[in-house]
This record gives structure tokens, sequence and C-alpha cells, in this order.
């Protein structure tokens, strides 16, 4: 566009052409428009007018072509809002800004055509605009009647009938017209096919359900808390924890005073930790629930796997590892005894020591339970290493251990403490030699407790518990028969021999087997101490281990560092059954639901299954079981109820292994018969073997 002073000489110029050609124009009757000749004039007097301060450009400049790009910013939004962030402490700079300009808003809402707001809404809309049609209509027949009212005066014709009629017309009308004809409502539907259907369900009444039960007692207590009262509160305290720990200490004598001062120091330490003894409970079933998630796929094996290899094996059965205890404490001991808890099934005990006469050092008794493999739910630390250990069947709280030194102890599981509860001394009859193996037996005529130990001192030593200390009586002291030799001076000397396992009949109280360092088995009894019963020559080396059968009470099993297990009838002075395992045998252990399975393992790092029922030649099970190549297992044991066993090996390792299938195999049962079970079953199982063996020796 140009500016309002160049448009002023077109206007004049303008003029002058249309005053030029004034004389030459024509009147358009039809339009009503004038047509100029003198177009061409004007036309040529059209000229360009530039302002004094427009800049004067070349034609490059003009064709010259400036971008300007529009973005969403903001350019009056600021960029340098700073606020305080309570998180950090500080103040910071905001990195976005709000960018948003509104140049127009409108608040309003939208009303549905189809819904009942809608319909009135239209409805009232027709009915103003039909109303204010009729106010229109109305003025428009004011303005005739005034119109025709003079025309009335001048025309005198007309007759006087019509006027009424005329009037009764007008009234007509304007009631017609004052009342507004009401539209009719028209429903709108989709344009589909659309149907409309309702329906009323019937609502299910309401039914109040309620209980009355009697308060809780509540009562009322109020004191004042001064601090005198406070400092008394806290010296009675101290004074029932000191009278306690006077109780406890006139229970449990301690022979040295190095074991008091442990005492003092104990009692100091528990002080200390009062709050975390309160928590541990809460604490164990925590770490259970953890371990239960960590080792869930073990424990899943443990009670539903069962392997289907077995039915395609010919009488032949597989160990299945399931969880692996250690402790870091007993990392460098070996594992010595091991005992199932006969009331608590999934918990036993293992006694750690160490077999190597050089490498004596301390000993560790630790309780595991298969719910929770981590870490032990016992444990004490003793001086010396603990060689064997028992727990009783009636107390399973009280566990009697055998150390290297010589002394026994017995170990309460309800007191905290690390020390035991009762233990031997020299003055009590100690044993000069290591403890091999305790047995509990049945309490005394006095209903004391009762149990006996074997060492290498040739001496077995029966100890009971009479009030707060042992009582310890030598059974029998084993000799070497045909080793006396007799002094010049008319003195016999005996050769004393050393014992290493024995074992207690399960029927006849007085009668048991022990086993000595000379390979040799001495059937003993209680009543007598100067003779044996019997002697069997049965290894060749020292025997490791002396087993009664469960079921059979004629029959038990050695086995020794000659590579041999053997069977035995107490009868007979020759052995059933001979076993040779190509590697010194540390431990047997006969199977608790079977007269004819036993276990044994060896120190290659093997455990062995026997079934007698099935093989009586060879095991049906032989495998590597230690966790290293280099690991010697010590000790197996069978679980009472459960399918499983437990080895140790000279690492402080304890693995648990599952019986497969063909390990535990139970009679079958047959169409229309009973599968008879029981003890009189086994042992007529066990018997039938053992005569089919005394036939072959008569016959031989």
């Amino acid at each position: 566009m140009l500016p309002a002073s160049a448009k002023a000489p077109h206007k004049q110029s303008r003029k002058q052409s249309i005053s030029i050609g004034r004389g030459t124009r024509k009147r358009d009757e039809d339009s009503g428009t004038e047509v100029g000749e003198g177009t061409d004039e004007w036309a040529q007097s059209k000229a360009t007018v530039r302002p004094p301060d427009q800049l004067e450009l070349t034609d490059a400049e003009l064709k010259e072509e400036f971008t300007r790009i529009l973005t969403a910013n903001n350019p009056h939004a600021p960029q340098n809002i700073v606020r305080y962030s309570f998180k950090e402490g500080t103040y910071k700079l905001i990195g976005f800004v709000n960018q948003l300009a509104v140049h127009y808003t409108q608040v309003g809402n939208l009303i549905p055509k189809d819904s009942d707001e809608g319909r009135r809404q239209h409805y009232r809309d027709e009915l103003v605009a039909g109303s204010q049609e009729s106010a229109k209509v109305i003025s428009e027949t004011e303005n005739l009647e005034e119109d025709e009212e003079p025309k009335e005066l001048e025309t005198e014709s007309g007759s006087q009938t019509d006027v009424p009629a005329a009037g009764a017309a007008e009234k007509v009308t304007e009631e017609e017209l004052m009342t507004p004809k009401q539209p009719k409502e028209r429903k709108l539907t989709n344009q589909f096919n659309f149907s409309e259907r309702a329906s009323q369900t019937f609502n299910n009444p309401l039914r109040d359900r309620e209980c009355q039960m009697e308060p809780p007692p509540r009562t009322n207590f109020s004191a004042t808390a001064n601090q005198w009262e406070i400092y008394d509160a806290y010296v009675e305290e101290l004074e029932e924890q000191e009278k306690t720990k006077e109780k406890e200490k006139a229970k449990t004598p301690v022979a040295k005073k190095s074991g008091k001062m442990a005492m003092r120091k104990l009692t100091s330490m528990e002080s200390q930790t009062d709050d975390i003894i309160k928590v541990s409970q809460a604490a164990k079933i925590v770490e259970r629930m953890v371990n239960q998630n960590t080792y869930d796929d073990v424990a899943q094996d443990f009670k539903y796997y069962e392997d289907a290899a077995d039915e395609y094996r010919d009488q032949v059965g597989t160990l299945l590892p399931l969880w692996k205890f250690q402790n870091d404490k007993a990392k460098h001991l070996s594992v010595t005894a091991l005992c199932w808890n006969p009331k608590y099934r999934d918990l036993f005990a293992v006694g750690h020591g160490s077999y190597d006469f050089m490498k004596q050092s301390r000993g560790m008794l630790l309780l595991y339970s298969m719910k929770n493999p981590s870490f032990p739910e016992y444990m004490f630390s003793s001086d010396s290493g603990i060689m064997c250990l028992d727990i009783h069947v009636d107390h399973p709280y009280l566990v009697a251990v055998g150390h290297y030194d010589g002394n026994v102890a017995i170990y309460n599981l309800k007191k905290p403490h690390s020390q035991p509860s009762f233990r031997s001394s020299a003055k009590s009859g100690k044993h000069s030699d290591p403890v091999w193996q305790v047995k509990w037996q049945k309490d005394d005529m006095d209903q004391n407790l009762n149990f006996f130990s074997v060492s290498s001192d040739g001496r077995i030593v029966s100890w009971t518990l009479v009030k707060s200390e042992l009582v310890h009586v030598d059974v029998i002291k084993l000799k070497v028969e045909g080793s006396t030799t007799e002094v010049p001076e008319g003195l016999q000397l005996h050769t004393v021999g050393c014992g290493t396992a024995f074992d207690f009949h399960k029927e006849i109280d007085y009668m048991f087997l022990v086993g000595t360092e000379e390979g040799k088995i001495y059937k003993c009894s209680k009543s007598y101490s100067s003779q044996f019963l019997d002697t069997y020559d049965a290894h060749n080396m020292a025997v490791d281990a002396v087993s009664w059968n469960p079921y059979h009470t004629k029959v038990f099993m050695s086995c020794s560092s000659d590579w041999t297990v053997k069977i035995w009838d107490h009868t007979i002075k020759t052995p059933m059954f001979i076993y040779d395992l190509n590697s010194a045998v540390g431990d047997v252990a006969w199977a608790p639901y079977s007269s004819t399975v036993f276990a044994a393992v060896t120190t290659d790092g093997k455990a062995h299954v026997f079934d007698l029922a099935i093989n009586k030649y060879e095991a049906i099970c032989n495998q590597p079981v230690a966790a290293k190549k280099k690991n010697k297992i010590t000790h197996v044991q069978f679980n009472p109820i459960h399918p499983i066993i437990i080895v140790g090996d000279d690492r402080g390792h304890i693995i648990c292994l599952k019986l497969s299938p063909n390990l535990r195999k139970m009679p079958k049962e047959k169409k229309g018969q009973e599968v008879q079970k029981g003890p009189a079953v086994e042992i007529a199982k066990l018997d039938k073997l053992l005569n089919l063996v005394r036939e072959v020796k008569i016959k031989t």
C-alpha cells in the first residue's frame, strides 16, 4: 500500500478526467450509471509518488530475501528464575520455563442435544422466538388499524353488519397471536437400528449380623517417676541378676580357677548382650525364612524328587546331594562324630576334632538343622578336640561328649553359655587316653542319668550324674589274652587292650561289644569285670566301628582300617559276610527301615550302600560324595524317618544325601494279599539269608 500522500494525486487527476469528459458523457437510463470517454487520459496521468524518507535500494537489494523463523519460545519469558531446593539446601536455577502465551480465553459449556437439559433449552429458545414473532405481528396490525381509521371516516359507504364480524375476526386473530403454538418435541435417535428397552432387577435385602463380647478388663494405673525411684528400680534389677548368677554357680561347680574366670567373663558378656538375646528367637525365624527361599530347589528335591531312572537300572541306586553344612570356625577340623536328635528329626549334632596325633588343637560341638543349613543352631567350643558324642533319648537337650585329652562332658542345650554343665577331671577319674565313644544307658536304680565311655587306656567307665557332679565306676579293663608276662619277683604284667568302639545290645541290657586297636572284638557283660563272654578275631587292623542290627538280636556289624566290613552272628565266631571296599573304612551304619540295608564310607571319598536282600555279594551303590577328591569321609548316619543320610569328612564338611528308590525298596503288594510289615518281617528276611550262609558253611 502507498501512503496517504501518494493517494491524493490520483483523486485529483480523476476529477480532472471527469470534468474533461463531461460533455461526451451519457446517462444510462436503465442502470443509472455514467459512461465516460476520457479513460485513456486518466490512465496516462497516473504517477508514483515516493515519500521523502524512503530508502533507495537497488534491484539486487530488492530481490534479496530475509528469512524469519517462527518458534514456540516466548521471547518475553524470563530465563533466570531461581528457586530454593529443600532437598539440597541451596538455590537452584530452573531449567524449564513456561513458553505458553494465552491470546484469548472463554469459559463455556456444551450440552448434548439428545439430553433432557438440551431438549428443555431448545424448547425454551423456540418459545422465546415464537413470542418475539407474535409481538411483531401485533405491532404490524396496530399500524394497519391506524392507517385504516381515516379511510373509514372518508368512506361512508359500508354495511354496519360487517363491523361486528370484523371485530370478532380481529379478536380471534389477537388470541391466536397471543398464544404461541408449542412445537412438537421430536425424539432424536441414531442413524443405526435403535431400540430402547428397560428392565428392573430384584435387589437382595441386606442382612445385619451382630455379636456381643465381653469388654477386656481395664485398670487405671498412675505413678510418679522420680530420680530416686528409677535408681531403686535399677538396684533391684541388679540384685535379682546377681541372685540368679549365684544359683547357677552353685549348680555348676567348676574345678579350675580358669573356669571360674571364664564364667565371670561370660556373665559380664551376658549382661551386655541381653538386648541381642531378646531378639534372637525372632532373628532365627527370619533367618530360616530367608534360607527356605534361598534353598527352595533343594527343599523341593528333598520332599518330592524321586530318581525315575531307577526303573531302568538293574537293582542299582544313586545318592542325590542335598544340603551342605559347614562353618568357618570348624574349617580345619575333622568331623569326628555324627548323631541325629531322637526327638527333633531335622536336628543333628556334629563333633569336630582331629585324628592326627601331631595336630591336636581345639574342638567344636555344632548342632545343625535342615531348616537352616547356613548356620548352626547351637555352637560350643572346647580346649580339646571332641572325638565322640551321643544324645539322650528321653532328654534330647543333653549331649554327652568325649575329648581327646580323656575327659568326658555333658552339654545342656537349654543353657546358653558355652561351658559344659558337667565335666570330668583328674580327681573324678578321667581317662588317660582319648575317649573314642560314649553311649547313654538307662537310668540307674536311683533314677540318675547314666552313660558309658571307652578309651585307648583299656577302661570302660560308667558315669553317673549325681546332683552336680560325675561319679565314675570302672566296668571292665581290657586285657590282651595270651600276653601276660611274669616278672622275676612273681608278679604278672598284662598288656592293656586299647578300646576304640563299643555298642550295647538293644534287648539284653548287660551285653555289649567292644572293638580294639588290635583288631579283636570282645563280647562283654556289665556284671563281669574280670573276663569276657566271648572273643572274635575280627580284623587285622584297628576296629573303627561296631553296631548291633536294629531288628535282629543276634547280628552285629564291624568295620576296620583293613578295608573290610564284616557281618557277624554273635553265637558264631566266624563272620557271615565279608566285604572288601579297597580302602580304609571309616564308619558303618544300619538303615532304620530295613534289617538288610547298611551304609559304609571309605577314606577315598566314596559312600557304599548295601542291601543283602537284593545283592549279598556287592554294594548296590558306590558313589563319590566328598566335596573334593582329596577329602576323606570319616562318618555316616541314617536319618530315623527320612530317606536321607549325612556324611562328614576330614575338612569339616557335612553333606546330606537322599537315597534313590532302589536303595530303599520295600515289599511289593500282591493281588489280594496285604503287605506284611514290622520287625517280625525284617527278622525273617535276615534269618533267611543267614540260614543260607549257615548251610553253605556246614556243607563245606
